[in-house]
């Protein structure tokens, strides 16, 4: 014999499934429908910005027959790639280094030409390098152990200030979970404890808080010379 108070449990744990598979259904879908919809509005944006750009008599659209999204962001794709390989030339350095010349005289022009080139390359060139070893540093005091990525040697003022008898290491101390933010510091080189496994197989263990360690080694190979 069921009561009123039982149908009322019963109708409560109803809802309260039914909105735990809403909230996991939310979870699901926000972070898909978020991503297709920035990339959507970027192709859009690249598209209304390039395709005005291009004369009415040669516009892809009278070709295809539709305005089909994502033909500005292809052509402005190509045309990068162009300039690109132009610029690596003899020719296009010799071009490059006359127009950087000009905007040089130009005191407005020049500031704003030489903070967004900093910017640009510190984001985009930057990625054809990349850290040489993981390793270990005692961080922020003695006794505490942090991971760090050694990138360079330094050099210049900051290694000839430096009072060390030894190498000054440039190392960049990344923050968890975030590992493209963190510190850059200025360790002898004799501080650093170099870690064998790889600075990919680092990040992983910097991103998961510690929870993510590299695979051991494989018991079944021989040691390495």
């Amino acid at each position: 014999m069921t009561t009123p108070f039982d149908e009322e449990k019963r109708k409560a744990s109803f809802l309260g499934r039914l909105r735990s598979s809403f909230l996991t259904g939310i979870v699901v879908i926000l972070p898909i429908a978020l991503t297709i919809w920035l990339l959507w509005t970027l192709v859009g944006w690249v598209d209304s910005f390039v395709l005005p750009l291009i004369p009415d008599t040669i516009q892809p659209e009278k070709y295809i027959g539709i305005n089909l999204r994502g033909v500005g962001l292809i052509i402005f794709l190509i045309f990068t790639v162009v300039v690109g390989w132009i610029a690596k030339g003899l020719l296009g350095r010799s071009l490059i280094h006359w127009g950087e010349g000009l905007v040089s005289r130009m005191p407005v022009v020049r500031s704003i030409y030489s903070g967004v080139k900093q910017i640009a390359e510190t984001i985009f060139a930057q990625t054809e390098r990349s850290f040489e070893k993981a390793c270990l540093i005692e961080y922020p005091r003695r006794g505490i152990w942090a991971i760090g990525f050694i990138s360079t040697t330094a050099k210049g003022e900051v290694a000839d200030t430096a009072a060390t008898t030894g190498d000054l290491m440039s190392v960049f101390v990344p923050t968890t979970p975030n590992p493209t933010s963190g510190f850059l510091l200025f360790f002898p080189k004799d501080d650093i404890v170099e870690l064998e496994m790889s600075v990919e197989d680092a990040a992983k263990l910097v991103i998961s808080a510690g929870l993510v360690y590299p695979n051991a080694k494989d018991p079944t190979q021989p040691p390495e010379a």
